[in-house]
């Protein structure tokens, strides 16, 4: 019988271990992504994600059930350090003399405008979730997951992540049906004169409109074509 490639992972197996970033690389840039909603970054956390994968690989369980939870869960806890890391960087920065002019990047930003500006609608609306609920909703709903698999990949109870998987949607619902009728004040408060009507979620044909807007907001995180991806096509139309 064939050796499954946790096993082979689990080894040391360098052509297996190449072999899980091909198959997983984009989809754990595509999570990236979602969760810090900024390219560059996702590269470099696809990096340390698999550099801390090797160096854990021995946690690998050997089976023929899929590496992708695994996988992912070492990314989510990449992300967070990366994140703590930035903000130290920030606050750094901070405290240096104004810089000075920068380059015009006008091109770049208008090649990439249409992405980036769905992206950052859907990531407006989920810094304003706890990390829990974020970290939940992404795995679940833009990755797929089901409620137990992404307990195992955070380490947590199926039932936390029901809880917080639930308080996601509902806070997602509300704030895009407010988004539709006249905003949030910045802090998750409404503004203008539709509060009322944006938490109602069941009000008529609001809460339809609210709904569509949920699911551009959900698909707004299928980043198309990531570098991973456009590399793997090339090895798959070389083989």
């Amino acid at each position: 019988m064939e050796t499954s490639l946790r096993a082979r992972v689990r080894a040391g197996d360098p052509d297996a271990f190449r072999q899980l970033f091909d198959e997983y690389a984009s989809v754990v840039y595509r999570h990236a992504v979602r969760l810090t909603g900024d390219w560059a970054m996702a590269d470099d956390i696809v990096s340390l994600t698999f550099l801390e994968a090797w160096r854990l690989r021995e946690r690998l369980f050997p089976g023929d059930d899929s590496p992708r939870p695994w996988l992912l869960g070492i990314a989510t806890n990449v992300t967070r350090n990366t994140a703590r890391a930035a903000r130290r960087h920030q606050a750094a920065l901070a405290r240096l003399p104004p810089p000075g002019p920068v380059p015009d990047f006008a091109d770049e930003v208008a090649r990439r405008l249409a992405d980036t500006e769905e992206l950052a609608a859907a990531q407006r609306a989920l810094r304003t979730m706890r990390r829990g609920e974020r970290e939940v909703f992404t795995l679940c709903v833009w990755e797929g997951l089901d409620a137990a698999t992404a307990a195992e990949a955070l380490g947590v109870a199926v039932g936390t992540v029901r809880a917080r998987l639930s308080r996601a949607r509902k806070r997602l619902r509300e704030l895009t049906e407010l988004e539709l009728i006249g905003g949030t004040d910045g802090n998750g408060g409404t503004s203008g004169t539709g509060g009322n009507r944006g938490m109602g979620g069941n009000q008529g044909a609001g809460h339809g409109t609210g709904h569509d807007t949920v699911q551009r907001a959900t698909t707004a995180g299928q980043i198309p074509g990531s570098r991973h991806q456009a590399a793997r096509s090339t090895q798959e139309k070389k083989r």
